[in-house]
């Protein structure tokens, strides 16, 4: 049997109708040639971008303080860790004014229990205790010491003026302006470690 051949030019419309009805109109356009569009040369080449360096990297806003190691010490998870910045400002220094006012605090004590010196003793624990206080208001700031001298001057202060008051008024019978406490004082002590030395 021979099968009969076609050619294309001759039926234009048969082809046309033997195709399916469903196709898309992207297929049908499909058969169309477009054309090519030149290359574009705006963007840098990859041959460029191998030429140019990369962009260094941003710095470093964190500063960390750097601390020479210490022979002595062994553990090594403590040169690792990294230790907080210690903040600057004016180097740590003790109180003038509670100097003074501890000083003058154990010269008080001493005045008043020297006897004839009674009230010299009690002026100067008014002092002791004025420059005391005036201490411990200056060791408030965080760079003054000597908190521990003002409150103690203060103490001896106190101490001293109450001790003066009580010999003044009488109250207390070992001690006033007309008895000699230190002559008393040293032949007690005396007495006591003649035998010892």
């Amino acid at each position: 049997m021979r099968i009969p051949t076609f050619s294309r030019q001759t039926e234009p419309e048969t082809a046309e109708a033997e195709r399916p009805a469903a196709a898309s109109p992207a297929t049908a356009t499909d058969n169309r040639t477009t054309p090519v569009l030149p290359r574009r040369d705006d963007e840098p080449t990859t041959t460029e971008l191998r030429r140019t360096p990369p962009p260094p990297p941003p710095p470093s806003t964190v500063s960390r303080p750097v601390f020479p190691k210490d022979d002595t010490d062994t553990d090594t998870d403590t040169d690792t860790a990294v230790r907080p910045p210690v903040a600057a400002g004016p180097k740590p220094r003790a109180s003038m004014l509670a100097t003074f006012g501890l000083i003058l605090g154990v010269a008080a004590v001493l005045l008043v229990l020297s006897g004839p010196l009674l009230g010299w003793g009690i002026g100067v624990a008014g002092l002791a205790l004025i420059l005391s206080l005036s201490g411990i208001h200056a060791t408030g700031k965080r760079h003054v010491a000597g908190k521990s001298d003002a409150l103690l001057g203060m103490v001896l202060a106190l101490g001293a003026i109450v001790l003066g008051v009580l010999a003044l008024t009488g109250s207390l019978s070992w001690l006033g302006t007309d008895t000699n406490s230190v002559s008393t004082f040293r032949e007690w002590l005396d007495a006591h470690t003649v035998n010892h030395f």
